[in-house]
């Protein structure tokens, strides 16, 4: 028997911990309930939900957030979970996301008893950004608990955090590139914590920027070598196959495949397909496969919405086609099949 969370739409991400199940919401509604109408928009942020009985997940409880959670990632301490919530703001007369909108929200869930869950503080990483009516917020944060690091893709910027504390993350470095990305989109370590890979969803997903008239270093992922605690760009990577006019194109979701000794990582490029490519040479990274299924036929937007690797096998989750399970034959990833990963969330990396 399947069973599911029932729930509108507006969610925008979900994860487990344990029996704990996190989901974001990001549109307005009039509460926190699953059964909340349309108006008025009142209400936004995370509902929890106990899963401990796979057939009936039960909602017990939500916590509202300024200008809701388009993403949030899991920071792991002990008996209590930390939530970082990522969402874009201020929206002008919006109730629910007024100004100023500081970006980054730290919800905590006591794991013994989660419908107590709050806000606990709400960390301001540039208070250079004065101007209340500054477009700002984070789009995604992805933590590394071991490593006590985080590296934050917000929008303008890309961050490097210190989160030995969780519910007062440090800034240890802001990176700008305002000549190659426009939209820093999501973050990946590296197993060993000493690179980190940003990606640029360059015209948001909706444009075809894998042609000729796009720069390979635009719409790409950028790779930074962690030295001395420092965050220095060595290379770009964008795939090489040029889509069509039609095909909306540019890197997205992905994660590492857990090569030992190597490093790789598979990744969604909507219509450009899955890539598989290793960045173990950080100033010469290169594809070494791909799948694509070619032009959707029809209008509007597809492919690839985010490709992740679990256990031998990569789950590319395709906007029109639904779920591909993908399997890489080559000697460089097969050392990948002996590591076993008990559980995976994309956004709170663990080392293999």
């Amino acid at each position: 028997m399947v069973s599911q969370v029932s729930c509108p739409a507006q969610q925008n991400d979900v994860t487990i911990h344990g029996d704990l199940l996190v989901l974001s919401i990001d549109e307005p509604r009039s509460g926190p309930e699953c059964d909340a109408a349309d108006s008025p928009r009142a209400w936004e942020g995370l509902r929890l939900f106990d899963v401990s009985d796979k057939k009936s997940p039960r909602f017990i409880g939500a916590v509202q957030t300024e200008c809701g959670s388009h993403t949030h990632t899991m920071i792991p301490a002990g008996e209590t979970l930390y939530v970082y919530v990522s969402s874009p703001g201020p929206e002008p007369d919006s109730p629910t996301c007024p100004a100023p909108h500081e970006l980054l929200q730290i919800v905590e869930i006591p794991l013994g008893a989660p419908e107590t869950a709050r806000v606990v503080a709400k960390p301001d990483l540039f208070p250079d950004r004065a101007n209340s009516d500054y477009d700002s917020g984070c789009h995604d944060i992805t933590a590394y608990p071991e490593k006590n690091v985080a590296a934050a893709a917000c929008f303008g910027d890309g961050v490097l955090l210190d989160i030995s504390d969780p519910v007062n993350p440090r800034v240890t470095q802001r990176l700008t590139d305002t000549e190659n990305f426009q939209i820093w989109h999501s973050a990946t370590f590296n197993n060993d914590g000493t690179k980190v890979v940003f990606s640029d969803e360059l015209g948001g997903g909706n444009q075809a920027t894998c042609d000729r008239n796009t720069p390979p270093t635009k719409g790409a992922n950028a790779v930074y070598d962690l030295v001395n605690g420092r965050l220095e760009r060595r290379g770009y990577f964008k795939i090489a196959r040029e889509q069509q006019p039609s095909e909306n194109c540019v890197a997205h979701n992905g994660s590492l495949i857990p090569v030992p000794g190597k490093d790789v990582m598979v990744q969604s490029w909507y219509q450009g397909g899955v890539s598989i490519w290793d960045f173990t040479d950080s100033s010469a990274p290169k594809e070494i496969g791909f799948f694509d299924r070619g032009p959707y036929p029809g209008e509007g937007i597809a492919g690839s919405w985010s490709a992740y690797y679990y256990n031998g096998y990569i789950y590319s989750s395709d906007i029109r086609a639904g779920l591909d399970v993908l399997k890489i034959d080559d000697p460089l990833t097969d050392p990948a099949a002996k590591v076993h990963m008990d559980d995976f969330n994309v956004q709170t990396q663990k080392s293999y």
